[in-house]
């Protein structure tokens, strides 16, 4: 880990882990608003996290999960908690039904949230697993091919 003078630990790898695999970051309230209102179909939500968590299990599992599920949303969007924090309360706003947890996945369908895992789903679960919900999710919410 990598300490600034006046700085904490350097993030930017655990940003990279999800933008590698195409993932969006939403780093501003503009950008949340954006993402929320003019991406049209389905959206996955990453809350990423500095947490062991989110390193051994959220983000491997989301890109296990790309890898091996024929399913995929049509939008990959993250935001950081405890990083870019005034775009991750806002990004919860639109799904303040489902209590702050990080790291967590929220899904969308036309802006309209449909699904949530949540970070005792992550916690303490193989990547693997969490995959498994994932690609779940995707494979629910799914369009026929024939409506793509």
């Amino acid at each position: 880990m990598q300490f600034g003078f006046g700085m904490g630990p350097d993030t930017s790898w655990m940003r990279e882990e999800l933008t590698q695999l195409g993932v969006e970051e939403l780093i501003t309230t503009v950008d949340v608003d954006r993402a929320m209102k003019e991406y049209k179909g389905t959206m996955l939500l990453a809350i990423n996290s500095v947490c062991g968590c989110a390193a051994g299990n959220a983000r491997p599992g989301l890109g296990i999960a790309l890898e091996q599920s024929e399913a995929k949303p049509d939008h990959l969007v993250t935001v950081f908690a405890g990083q870019d924090k005034e775009a991750t309360a806002h990004a919860r706003a639109y799904f303040s039904e489902f209590p702050p947890s990080s790291p967590s996945f929220a899904y969308f369908v036309d802006g309209e949230i449909k699904a949530m895992i949540p970070r005792h789903r992550i916690e303490g679960r193989t990547s693997q697993d969490v995959a498994e919900d994932l690609k779940m999710v995707f494979e629910a919410f799914a369009k026929p091919a024939e409506q793509k």
